[in-house]
């Protein structure tokens, strides 16, 4: 049976134009990308090398989870 999803943020930084993630589940996370897929494939990576560097003990597959965040306008256009 699959362990519970780690539970990933992603925020998009407007002014650096990344994402950037940050996570509980995962002490020391903290990474960007300037695109969603890089991002996911980073935290492939990152995942597993912080979790062992902490310590924590996990099965062959992490299983994750990235709620991703971007806050925009919408402008109503004059008729």
């Amino acid at each position: 049976m699959a362990n519970k999803p780690l539970f990933i943020r992603a925020d998009w930084d407007e002014k650096a134009g990344v994402w950037v993630t940050t996570s509980d589940d995962v002490p020391g996370l903290v990474t960007e990308a300037e695109n969603l897929d890089d991002l996911i494939e980073k935290l492939k990576v990152i995942i597993p090398e912080l979790l062992e560097a902490n310590g924590v003990s996990t099965e062959h597959e992490i299983p994750f989870e990235v709620f991703m965040r971007r806050f925009d306008v919408a402008l109503q256009r004059a008729v």
